[in-house]
């Protein structure tokens, strides 16, 4: 996948939990409840078809607000990629006001952890920008934090 630094932001981290564990964290609503946000917002709902086309919806509390976030899975790649977007819900209906599109990776490291790729892909750089001034690195960090954290509880 080639990035296009006017609309793309990425970052990698290692994490010591083993691709199909994390794999199984994004892909099972009751997990996605325990790290999808930063604490101390949460999600409150979460609805997972794990197919092609199949919805991907959470709902957010953030500071006392409910945020609904309605999409689809686009590709699946068991234990090592999964894309998801807003820009549509499920049966492919239009969201007229889409975000992004996700694209989060897992490689095995070869040593019982995972490579973590977390990518968001907007519609224009004015789109990127605004995430990236919304606190994207941040705010994907403690995600990728409470997420390492949480898997190894399991």
């Amino acid at each position: 996948m080639e990035l296009d630094p006017q609309t793309d932001l990425t970052f990698t981290r290692k994490i010591d939990v083993s691709p199909a564990l994390l794999w199984e964290c994004w892909t099972t609503p009751e997990h996605i409840k325990a790290f999808f946000v930063p604490k101390p917002h949460k999600v409150t709902a979460c609805e997972i078809d794990l197919r092609t086309g199949g919805r991907f919806n959470t709902t957010f509390e953030v500071e006392g607000n409910t945020m609904e976030n309605n999409g689809v899975f686009l590709e699946l790649i068991p234990q090592r990629k999964l894309v998801f977007t807003d820009t549509y819900s499920e049966g492919w209906k239009p969201n007229p006001d889409p975000f992004m599109t996700a694209i989060v990776e897992f490689e095995d490291d070869g040593a019982g952890g995972t490579i973590y790729t977390a990518t968001a892909r907007h519609r224009s750089a004015e789109s990127r920008q605004n995430h990236e001034d919304m606190g994207f690195f941040d705010g994907w960090g403690t995600v990728v934090d409470q997420l390492a954290a949480y898997a190894k509880t399991l």
